[in-house]
């Protein structure tokens, strides 16, 4: 799995090939010069023989040369520090983007069912823990293989025998840290996996903290978040536990090989099969054989981690996209408003039917206001009509045209929609009603607050138009749906979608509310969901759903004379005790 994971994270650095090769360069000069110095020091040592018996001129020479192979190779290190940390870095951007992009692109069924702390976390933390892995990765990479390569062969220069000591032994370490880390990537995999869903609970308690402390379920929460938290801490124990193995185990066995290579030069020197420099030399080679060695087992950690995490980002970059465009379909402006839907069926599982044998036809300008018991279908007709589902069978035409003919962002742009829930991003008042219609002028904005009954309270704000909004500011809920229901208002499309529009809003604005509302639908084909039944006593057909199907359809004058669901779901909402 390790080895997918890795290739797929070096197709995102071949962009970046020519910072590869520069830094393989520079690590390569790197390390030669820096497996130079304990030669040069060697020698150094050797023009010192005895008190009186120094040989200061070639001495002086060693040392300008030591000063200058110092100077180049912290040149060519930082080189290749600068080099890895742009391949890191611009490669984490790019798989961030394509993550993000990917969001944008996968069907709202996958946003609905994955928690949004989970997700969040795989955007941000994950993402962020798989730079760090790359980073270390990179630069161990080009360090240690190029120092354990370039130090063995000046070994083998200087004495075959003490250099293969150094070979056979060194090995166990490679065999203790590859056994080690079997079972990090276990513990880290889970840990990555649990903190996903730590982000996810804690997301949606904070979300929610009214309703948490409305029902009193402060402690029943602190159990559940106790609980994920008391797994996070066992499976992050346990990672830990083992990476910090790996680099006490390869120590000791690198001590064992600094050791044997000190003892059997220490012979070799007084047999006078090895100078004192040679010596000196040896043992720092052999120190910086085992540090690579050192290095990589200290950072398996970082790319445990990294591998966890990334097996996630690339979890969702491999679901399933929304089903693309068909070839050839069509980007249509505007429409007259004439929707026709025929034996439509769609179900979120095939285990539970919800919408069967569903036909409508609306002409253009009517004003559909469709109403029923909770989960009889009403928003999942919405969701269709907006294609954020794909039907199961079945068509739904705009102007006699298939809506599978009609690309989806020309077929979201027919609707203009009022939800329930309000959203505002973080920016002015302006840029959140142009949201749109980022061309619109100001007097435009002004004039669609206006009609929305917005203009008054946006003009007490600090800075009018131009206050900067953001989670915390102080606007109530019913001022957020006002500066909604203006975005809407400013773009003015072909058909309306008003999903419990007013909820938010009290009586009194709701009456204006309503006004603008019919001067906005005037002409325009609406869909109007609604609870609360007085708003929708204009609507010229009403469809009473029920179980995903249409049980009565009329005015409210009609479906009252029915006496039939309808009237009795109107009288139960103004019934007098």
């Amino acid at each position: 799995m390790n080895t997918t994971i890795i290739k797929r994270i070096l197709k995102y650095t071949k962009p970046y090939n020519k910072y590869i090769i520069i830094a393989f360069i520079s690590a390569v000069i790197n390390i030669s010069l820096t497996l130079l110095t304990p030669i040069l020091i060697g020698n150094g040592v050797d023009l010192i023989v005895s008190k009186g018996n120094v040989d200061f001129t070639n001495l002086f020479n060693i040392l300008i040369l030591l000063l200058l192979t110092i100077i180049f190779s912290s040149f060519f290190q930082l080189t290749m520090t600068r080099c890895t940390n742009i391949v890191s870095y611009k490669t984490i951007k790019d798989l961030r983007i394509d993550v993000f992009n990917k969001l944008n692109d996968l069907p709202l069924k996958f946003i609905d069912g994955h928690s949004h702390g989970s997700i969040i976390n795989s955007v941000i933390n994950d993402i962020e823990i798989v730079s760090d892995g790359l980073l270390q990765g990179f630069t161990q990479l080009f360090t240690g293989v190029i120092t354990i390569l370039g130090t063995l062969i000046f070994m083998l220069s200087i004495n075959v025998k003490i250099a293969l000591i150094v070979v056979v032994i060194t090995p166990i370490s490679l065999f203790t840290a590859s056994t080690i880390a079997k079972h990090c990537h276990s513990m880290f995999r889970n840990q990555s996996q649990v903190r996903g869903e730590l982000s996810g609970f804690v997301e949606e308690i904070i979300g929610n903290q009214k309703v948490v402390k409305a029902f009193s379920h402060e402690e029943k929460a602190e159990e559940e978040f106790e609980e994920i938290n008391k797994k996070l801490y066992t499976y992050g124990q346990k990672a830990q536990f083992y990476s910090a193995l790996t680099n006490p185990v390869t120590r000791f066995v690198n001590g064992i090989v600094y050791a044997a290579v000190g003892i059997i030069g220490a012979l070799s020197a007084i047999n006078g099969n090895l100078s004192i420099g040679n010596l000196s030399a040896f043992l720092s080679y052999a120190n910086q054989y085992t540090k690579p060695f050192n290095e990589i087992s200290g950072v398996i950690t970082e790319l445990q981690a990294a591998f966890a995490s990334a097996s996630r980002v690339f979890k969702i970059l491999d679901e399933v996209p929304e089903v693309s465009d068909k070839e050839g379909a069509i980007n249509l402006k505007t429409c007259n408003g004439n929707v026709d839907i025929k034996n439509l069926y769609f179900s979120y599982s095939e285990d539970k039917p919800l919408i069967e044998d569903f036909n409508l036809n609306v002409k253009p300008g009517d004003r559909i206001a469709i109403v029923g018991p909770t989960g009889c279908g009403k928003t999942t007709l919405i969701n269709l009509l907006m294609r954020f589902y794909n039907i199961n069978s079945g068509e739904i035409k705009i102007d006699n045209i298939n809506i599978e003919d009609i690309t989806r962002t020309s077929t979201r742009g027919l609707y203009g929609m009022v939800l329930q829930d309000t959203w505002l991003f973080s920016g002015s008042v302006r840029d959140n009603i142009a949201y749109g219609r980022k061309d619109a002028t100001l007097e435009e904005v002004i004039e669609a607050a206006k009609a929305a009954h917005a203009h008054k309270f946006i003009m007490r704000l600090p800075k009018g138009y131009d206050t900067i909004l953001s989670e915390d500011s102080s606007l109530s809920q019913g001022q957020k749906q006002l500066l909604c229901i203006a975005r809407v208002m400013l773009s003015k499309p072909p058909m309306l979608i008003l999903d419990e529009a007013t909820s938010s809003i009290d009586t009194r604005t709701e009456i204006y509310i309503q006004r603008a509302f019919n001067k906005l639908m005037e002409g325009r084909t609406s869909f109007i969901v609604a609870h609360r039944l007085s708003t929708i006593r204009e609507a010229n057909l009403i469809l009473v759903m029920k179980d995903g199907k249409i049980i009565e359809k009329g005015n409210h004058n009609e479906l009252l004379n029915k006496n039939g669901f309808y009237a009795n779901l109107y009288n139960s909402q103004f019934a007098t005790t």
